[in-house]
């Protein structure tokens, strides 16, 4: 008997046939013996509605009342999961997060999982009911409900995994794994077995829109395996694997290992340079330290080398939705920054090469440059990490970018179509 946490997400449980699809998927894990705890996000687009409806009301909305409405999403899938569940002869009840609880921090819209007591659903897996849990939320003070921040089922579901005990996470989604890149770019991107922690949250990191960044983090942390699959597939796919597992680097055999695991792109991104900033000590921290204090964070940094006028211009890169408020926190900050004009452009993209084989192996970013460079595609900027490189292009070539790079490392599949 194993234990298992099933999450699924909106467009799995979008209406009641593909609800009921869920249910007989969780009843052939009950019906293989295994204790099941399922997660749920709400109907695909349902979130949205209700945030829309928290903004027509009023656009200083309370942030606890707005957690109470759009929380209701998930309520209603988990409710109508448990029905169905017993319409197909399961014992199935739901659980929502303050009746565990799942309790969490009081920062309402964003709230980080502290801990959950699992006494009162232990007992229930045990009698053979499973349990339905409404992802992305929490309760504060015992008392409040709170939200994890979009895409929080995910995390949810790790969460619940850790606190249980499970012996695996399986992440149900739209896709039937995790690939070398997107595969509606390149169609012979391969589809990966077993991917370590530390590559997933690079991907999830730099672009990739598989698992939410927070979800792997705390995988990684609580050592949970997690599965990657498909709601619409069902049994072995021609490799031979269902899914992609998120393990850790021990798991995975050094004849499986690649230099490269995978490719990831990202145009939400917005590139902003300072011209003429005084070349002191402590002005590059005048720059960063109100976007920080913002909460805007900051990713690729690049400084040129001093104007003989004792000056120089730093470039980096923000999150694209937060172009407007970091111009203006640097405008406002202006005379203690000390430059003389702000250029920005939303026209870029970051594409990111990730691999563990990085560490043992020199010229990765040797074969990045010279690959994108014989294609005329210019490099803006560039940022590192012990297992990723990623560069800043313009956006027109992001698509071209991601093709060549797939192909320079060796990560074209054989036999794709």
């Amino acid at each position: 008997m194993a234990r298992i946490v099933m999450k699924f997400g909106g467009t799995s449980m979008a209406g009641i046939e593909r609800i009921r699809n869920v249910a007989a998927r969780v009843k052939r894990e009950v019906d293989a013996g295994n204790q099941v705890a399922v997660v749920v996000s709400a109907m695909a687009g349902e979130t949205d509605r209700l945030v829309g409806f928290c903004r027509e009301a009023s656009s200083l909305y309370d942030a606890k009342e707005y957690d109470v409405v759009v929380s209701a999403g998930e309520q209603i899938t988990s409710g109508l999961l448990a029905i169905a569940l017993q319409a197909a002869g399961c014992k199935a009840r739901s659980w929502l997060g303050w009746q565990l609880p799942i309790n969490t921090s009081d920062a309402h819209g964003s709230a980080r999982i502290g801990e959950i007591d699992t006494a009162a659903l232990d007992a229930s897996l045990a009698d053979g009911v499973v349990a339905v849990i409404p992802g992305f939320q929490g309760v504060a003070d015992g008392q409040r409900v709170t939200t994890l921040g979009r895409g929080g089922s995910d995390t949810s579901a790790v969460a619940m995994a850790a606190a249980m005990k499970a012996d695996r996470c399986d992440i149900y989604t739209d896709v039937d794994g995790v690939y070398t890149t997107d595969p509606r770019i390149v169609p012979r991107a391969r589809k990966l077995s077993k991917v370590t922690y530390e590559e997933m949250l690079e991907l999830a990191s730099v672009g990739a829109k598989v698992l939410q960044t927070r979800s792997v983090g705390l995988a990684m942390k609580e050592n949970v395996r997690v599965r990657v699959l498909s709601s619409f597939e069902d049994g072995d796919t021609n490799d031979g694997h269902r899914g992609t597992l998120i393990v850790g680097e021990e798991e995975i055999d050094d004849m499986e290992r690649q230099l490269i695991t995978g490719i990831a792109h990202d145009k939400n991104e917005a590139k902003i340079t300072l011209t003429q900033v005084s070349d002191r000590p402590g002005s590059v921290a005048a720059i960063f330290a109100p976007l920080a204090d913002a909460g805007i964070n900051v990713d690729m940094i690049v400084q040129n080398v001093a104007h003989s006028t004792g000056s120089t211009d730093v470039t980096f890169t923000v999150p694209a939705a937060d172009l407007a408020r970091s111009l203006d926190v640097l405008d406002k900050a202006k005379s203690a920054i000390g430059y003389a004009t702000i250029v920005h452009d939303t026209r870029v993209a970051k594409v990111s090469v990730v691999g563990v084989g990085m560490r043992s192996h020199a010229g990765v970013a040797s074969t990045m440059f010279t690959t994108l460079g014989e294609r005329g595609i210019n490099i803006q900027a560039i940022a590192t990490s012990e297992i990723k490189v990623s560069v800043l292009i313009e956006e027109d070539y992001t698509e071209l970018a991601v093709r060549v790079l797939h192909t320079a490392y060796g990560l074209d599949a054989e036999d794709a179509a």
